[in-house]
């Protein structure tokens, strides 16, 4: 599997982590896991991005 195909994999499922841990802390009143789960979503969709990027050099 090429490397920009892992990286937009890996970015996806770490936007679903980080929306289900907001979702999470929503509900159950707890501020830091809600930060955690915003951190985690922009963290996915920037190695999303990567891996898109790569794909467009080839690499």
């Amino acid at each position: 599997m090429k490397s920009s195909t892992k990286d937009k994999i890996k970015g996806v499922t770490e936007e679903i982590e980080g929306t289900v841990k907001k979702g999470a802390g929503r509900l159950s009143g707890d501020r830091g896991l809600e930060e955690e789960g915003k951190k985690d979503q922009l963290k996915g969709a920037v190695r999303k991005k990567v891996g898109e990027a790569k794909k467009v050099f080839n690499k």
